[in-house]
Parts: C-alpha cells; structure tokens; sequence
C-alpha cells in the first residue's frame, strides 16, 4: 500500500520519525509520498527524501493557506527549484497564455514527484483569494510544462478551481484531488478531469461520514488512491491520536468493507493508480 499523501517532514514527528516509517514499513506501506506547502518545507521534504531514499518521495508547491501578499516571491524561489535541472524541449500543444509556451521541460531529472500540495481554501477566509487563485493557476501551468502530476487540496472552493483547471484539462498529465470528503456530484465533477483520481483518507472511516456510500455508487476503484494525510485525521479506530502512515491499513480496510471486496484487492488497485499517476513503478 502507498500513502500519496502524509507530512512526515514536520515537527510532529522529529523526535520518532524512523520509528514511524519502521511502523509504515511494518504495516505493508510501500511508499511515503510527501508534500511541501510553503518554502522552508522544500527543503523538509527533501530532507526525509534524502533520510529514505526511494521510500519517501517529495513534492514541492504551495498550499493555499500559505499564500499571503509575498506569494509571488515565494513562487519565483520555488520555480528555480523545480526547474533548475531539468532540460528543456520543444511541446507546441501548450496554451499561448503560458509565457514560454512553445516549451515544456523534461522532469526525468527533478528530484520531485509531483507539484503540490497546491489548490485553493476558503474555508477560513477570503482574505488572500484572488492571490489564491493566481498562484494556484501559476502551480498548474508548472504541471503542463513539467508533466509532473498534481496534488490538489480544495476546501469550499471547488467551484473555482475547477473553472481553473478546465482551461488546462487537455493539457495536464494527472493528478490527485486530496482529502475528498464530498457527495456523489462533486466526485462526479471531480473525476470529470480524466487523469485525475480522488484521495480518500481517515475521513472514511468516520461515523457520520458519508463516503462509504457515496464512493460505490459514482467512483470506481481505477479512480482511488489511498492517503492519511499525517499527522491530521487519525482514522478510527486512532481518532485523537496523531496520524502516521501505518494507518493507511486501517483505512483501506474500511474502502475494502465498501466495495464489498478485501483489502488486497484495494492495495493492488490502489497502488496501481498511484503508480500510473505519479510515475512509479510498484514494488
């Protein structure tokens, strides 16, 4: 099974962290992947990267709860490092509002995985939206030019972002619309970006949560991928406890219960997904 989705470079998990990826490993977790959300996590990430080679994978990108009115500075540092060894080639396909649009570049040598976490959150405030919605549209063109998938967080915003993202959607290679909690219509509209498959986490697992029915009736597993999004919401039966990657089996025991099938059937699927999105190969 592979987590696409935990945090394991932050605070939480400085005093433990190889004993939380001995316990994912134990688990049967194949792989960690890990996103950055603002500048200083760049180099977090990569850092664990560097700790667990070929098993914690990282991204770069800016969540949107991070983006203020220095966003564009933030940007420009993480475009150098994102782009700083990678080869550039001819691609005509891409939009003529990219600005070097008659480009893209070759990701084969870039040590990320994929651009994220990125979206949009109003969920909070509208404070900063319309630099939300700026900064987001800059991270997509990245994925277009790059062919590095997407890793999406949305929280009351999907209107929005899916208005952004349909002006790329011929374009981008894929991705993972993150912590999807929503009805049947929003995963519909979601899975209407075909590259694209939903992250499905602790939330599944809880009680009043509407998930175990909402994801048989509309999404088929060929669109699943497996996240916990460590260290926030712990599935049950470790809610109120901190989230680490091991739990990944609790929750892909649960989407088995709802598919009516076992959970390795749900790894095998899942993992495959995960491998065609991001690149990979299974292990």
């Amino acid at each position: 099974m592979i987590d696409t989705h935990a945090h394991i470079d932050g605070e939480e998990f400085a005093s433990d962290l190889a004993a939380t990826v001995a316990r994912a490993r134990a688990a049967g977790i194949s792989r960690i992947f890990v996103p950055a959300i603002n500048l200083p996590s760049v180099d977090t990430v990569l850092a664990v990267a560097s700790q667990f080679p070929g098993y914690a994978l990282p991204m770069v990108g800016l969540h949107p709860e991070e983006v203020d009115a220095n966003w564009r500075s933030v940007l420009s540092q993480m475009h150098d490092r994102l782009f700083h060894n990678l080869k550039l080639s001819l691609h005509p396909s891409l939009p003529p509002l990219l600005a070097d649009a008659e480009q893209r570049t070759d990701a084969s040598f870039s040590p990320f995985i994929a651009i994220g976490e990125v979206g949009l959150d109003f969920y909070w405030s509208r404070e900063y939206e319309k630099e939300q919605m700026e900064a987001f549209e800059q991270q997509v063109q990245w994925s277009v030019q790059t062919r590095l998938p997407l890793m999406i967080h949305c929280r009351k915003a999907q209107n929005e972002l899916v208005k952004i993202l349909r002006k790329y959607a011929e374009l981008l290679p894929g991705g993972v619309f993150h912590c999807f909690t929503g009805n049947a219509h929003e995963a519909e509209e979601l899975l209407s970006f075909e590259r694209f498959s939903l992250g499905i986490g602790g939330v599944l697992t809880f009680k009043k949560s509407p998930l175990p029915e909402v994801l048989p009736s509309v999404v088929p597993l060929s669109r699943i991928v497996l996240e916990t999004d460590s260290p926030y919401m712990a599935p049950v039966p470790h809610r109120g406890e901190r989230n680490e990657s091991a739990y990944v089996a609790d929750i892909a025991a649960r989407l088995a219960e709802a598919y009516d099938t076992d959970v390795q059937t749900i790894s095998d699927i899942t993992d495959q997904n995960a491998a065609r999105i991001f690149g990979i190969e299974t292990v």
